[in-house]
């Protein structure tokens, strides 16, 4: 691989222009293809399979209209002052006419749905009267019978008596005739009696049943008492959006049509705002974040290498690998569903690996140059030696970013294929558009005042340069450090232990945006957990009669509302088959709380609700929202401990090949396990927990982004290996040939750290500048990557690494030697090839 990256980088400086035009021409076909096919990216997140997907996949099938994605359209005044009846007519009539929008299925006006719980209530509170007033009168008609039965019973006596006195004094058959008339009548008065008591009896059971129906509209009422519409003061309405097509086949066309359709003709005194679902913003790709990032970038490559012109390079050929990279994943936008952070990790990664790995070359190129060597040689020479070993740190990053394939989360391999597209792009932009640079440049890379101290002629190979005496550390420097970089990075993990994992809702997006708005103003005018509705489905055994419908709704609500953290629920609709029962709960808390997470599990674990009206237990499935974030979450958190162990054992097999060597590969990868739960601590510290969020503009703390632990294993592992590459393969070279084990550290430490520091500092620059983006998600995936960089670059790499190594001595370098004569040799700086080419052309 080196000879070959030789001869690559001697023919691209020889033909530079030609290297450039390719380039040039690969970057116009990458923007013709976005120009083509690019799509538009989606702000959501879902994986297959979850308990709330295959939930929304049974309604899809048997109850459609409530399969469909839905959004909120929250109407406020400016002042806080109830609405006016012509402004509630005008929010009428808009929502009315959004009926009939491309892609909604209906829109439910607040205040027609609150004339509508108060005419319920109406109807209940008369109802009851006149089930009272009719019980009074059936009381009142029974004593009237009572009293007739009593005048009945008397007579019946009286006539029986008188028949018993004709009858001993022997009375004529006349007589006898006449009292048989007075007992016919007295049957038939009988009779009537009768039958009006049942009358009465038939009437005081329908009064039952009505009083119990009664019941149970005011108990599903008194269930849904605390879901509003509009607020309590009249000022603000909350009105409900229905689509036709699921959240994640949600158009944005069909989104930015609501959007545009109730704010076309603003209200005087009213503002709108909308739910995440329906406007929540796609982060702009590059802001005035990064920018400052990549200056930044800039003043250190200055620094580091005293010319315009050299520290120019690793700018433009990252900003190259960048642009083209990115443009060829956006041109797959349209085919494939793309999250909006996909292509900001693509350039997060091309910008930072893009600058480093160029600035590998250019520095090695510089020092050789100094030494002697001549400009065609000395690239040919940098790209097979730095350029070697940028394949192998770029190859570990992308093969780690691949490695999200296997997560099985379809977003989430998208995301590491992009990020290690784009990785690739820098490390083929570093070995063949760099040298294609520097062969135009010449000696121009060096600054004027460095350019008159290179000698005639290069020193000769086996020529040992002059440097300062270098001796081991001492062995008490070795433990402190030791210790104290183990104390401190545990110390800085410990707020890890009580991570919870989530998405972001409305809470975090701006401060001032409409979906932060409209979260706030619902949050205080409908409570916290109207920001959240859970969608509860009740399955039943058989189809409900609809005579006894509403007692079976009645009897699943209350075992809804018996369970905690539920502040209302509501029956929102039967389907067709009358087999399936919707329902809203409206959590106590917010979508990304605590109890919200507890209340979803204790629904899915429940104890069947048995419905007498079907004979039978009910099924409860439970979707919206906050469902599905918490069971994304849950399956990313499943899936970090088998991802975090094929990261670590891909580490030791790479390290224990490239470095020949058992305890060195579990040193550096025990020093990633540390740096990586000091980064998810300081991750949790900051925006689950606050701490420093008001100086970074953090608003919105709550659950870290259910990804980003599976994002920084990946990411963070791949540039873990490549500061532990630069320095650990120069301790080994200094070993090998011939220094003592503690001295070898040592060198290889002085002889790495320089381009170590600044490749460190700028990764943490152009990552920092992400954390003030706008978008929550960019926010922490930039400061988690800064700071795991900052941890392991210089507290792991360059303090621990040492320390550690000084201590194990001789044994670091320890191997069975059965297992050195099976493994290939892999010389990643290029020793051999420098032993085989001299330092001029």
């Amino acid at each position: 691989m080196a000879e070959l990256l030789y001869r690559l980088g001697k023919a691209a400086a020889r033909r530079s222009w030609i290297t450039i035009t390719t380039w040039a021409v690969l970057l116009v076909l990458a923007g013709a293809g976005f120009a083509a096919g690019s799509g538009t990216l989606t702000s959501n997140f879902d994986i297959p399979n979850t308990a709330s997907s295959k939930v929304v996949d049974e309604l899809a099938d048997r109850f459609p209209d409530f399969a469909g994605a839905s959004g909120t359209a929250v109407f406020h005044t400016a002042d806080g002052s109830p609405f006016t009846p012509e402004q509630r007519e005008r929010i009428s009539a808009l929502v009315a006419d959004a009926g009939g929008l491309k892609g909604v299925t209906r829109a439910v006006d607040p205040f027609e749905t609150e004339r509508q719980r108060a005419d319920r209530e109406r109807e209940l509170i008369g109802g009851k009267q006149q089930i009272e007033d009719g019980r009074a009168r059936l009381d009142a008609g029974r004593s009237q019978l009572d009293a007739g039965a009593k005048r009945l019973a008397d007579a019946q006596d009286r006539l029986d008596a008188a028949r018993e006195q004709a009858k001993a004094a022997g009375a004529p058959a006349p007589q006898l005739a006449v009292l048989d008339a007075q007992q016919k009548r007295l049957d038939a008065q009988k009779a009537t009696l009768a039958k009006q008591r049942k009358k009465i009896d038939d009437s005081r059971a329908e009064l039952t049943r009505n009083g119990e129906r009664l019941a149970l509209g005011e108990r599903l009422l008194a269930h849904a008492s605390k879901i509003r519409m509009v607020s309590g003061d009249g000022s603000a309405a909350r009105v409900t959006i229905a689509f036709t097509e699921p959240r994640m086949e949600l158009a944005p066309e069909t989104k930015n049509g609501v959007i545009d359709h109730f704010t076309a003709k603003p209200i005087d005194g009213v503002e709108v705002d909308f739910s995440t679902d329906i406007a929540q913003g796609v982060p702009q790709i590059i802001g005035v974040g990064e920018a400052v990032g990549v200056v930044i970038a800039a003043v250190v490559l200055l620094v580091m290498l005293g010319s315009v012109m050299a520290a120019s390079f690793p700018i433009v050929t990252a900003l190259v690998g960048v642009a083209t990279g990115v443009l060829a994943a956006l041109a797959f936008s349209g085919v494939v569903q793309m999250a909006s952070v996909t292509p900001v990790l693509g350039v997060m990664l091309g910008l930072a690996v893009g600058i480093d790995y160029s600035l590998f070359i250019v520095n090695r190129h510089r020092k050789q140059l100094l030494q002697g060597a001549g400009v065609h040689e000395s690239i040919g020479l940098a790209n097979g030696t730095a350029g070697n070993a940028v394949v192998f740190a770029g190859s570990t990053v992308v093969v780690a970013l691949l490695a999200l394939n296997v997560t099985g989360v379809p977003f989430l391999g998208l995301m590491g294929t992009v990020g290690a597209v784009c990785v690739l792009i820098a490390v083929l932009v570093a070995i063949t558009l760099t040298p294609a640079l520097l062969g135009l440049a010449g000696m121009r890379v060096l600054s004027r005042r460095r350019r008159e101290r290179v000698p005639a002629a290069p020193a000769a190979a086996d020529a040992a340069p002059v440097s300062r005496p270098v001796t081991p550390m001492p062995t008490w420097r070795a433990v402190v450090t030791a210790l104290a970089s183990v104390i401190a990075l545990l110390v800085v993990a410990i707020p890890s232990l009580s991570m919870r994992l989530g998405l972001p809702d409305g809470s975090s997006e701006p401060s001032g945006s409409t979906t932060n708005t409209a979260f706030t103003v619902v949050e205080r005018e409908f409570g916290a957990g109207a920001n959240g509705p859970l969608l509860v489905v009740a399955t039943l055994p058989a189809a409900v009669p609809d005579d006894d419908l509403t007692a079976a709704e009645t009897t699943v609500a209350d075992a809804l509302a018996d369970l905690g953290d539920v502040d209302a629920v509501a029956p929102a609709g039967v389907s067709g088959d009358k087999r399936v029962i919707a329902f809203q709960v409206v959590p106590s808390e917010g979508p990304n709380s605590e109890s919200t997470e507890r209340l979803v599990r204790d629904l899915r674990t429940m104890k069947p609700v048995f419905v007498e009206a079907v004979d039978g237990d009910v099924s409860l499935g439970v979707a919206g929202q906050a469902a599905i974030n918490i069971d994304i979450s849950e399956s990313l958190a499943g899936v970090l401990p088998v991802y975090l162990l094929i990261v670590v054992g891909l580490s030791l097999l790479i390290m224990i090949v490239v470095f020949r060597s058992f305890l060195v590969p579990l040193v550096a990868t025990g020093g990633f396990i540390l740096s990586l739960l000091a980064t998810f601590g300081a991750v949790v510290a900051v925006f689950q927990w606050g701490w420093l969020a008001g100086p970074l503009g953090i608003t919105g703390i709550g659950p870290i982004l259910s990804f980003l632990p599976v994002i920084l294993v990946g990411i963070l592992f791949g540039l873990a290996m490549d500061y532990q590459l630069f320095l650990a393969s120069g301790m080994r070279e200094a070993y090998v040939h011939g220094s003592p084990a503690r001295l070898a550290v040592t060198q290889g430490l002085r002889a790495g750290r320089s381009v170590v520091i600044a490749a460190g500092v700028i990764m943490v620059a152009v990552f920092g500048g992400f954390v003030f983006s706008e978008s929550i998600i960019i926010r922490s995936v930039g400061f988690g990557l800064a700071f795991g960089v900052l941890l392991d670059a210089f507290v792991v790499r360059l303090l621990l690494m040492p320390a550690l190594m000084h201590l194990l001595g001789t044994s670091a370098w320890w191997i069975p030697k059965w297992l050195d004569r099976i493994m290939p040799n892999v010389d990643v700086e290029g020793a051999a090839l420098e032993r085989r080419h001299h330092l001029h052309d």
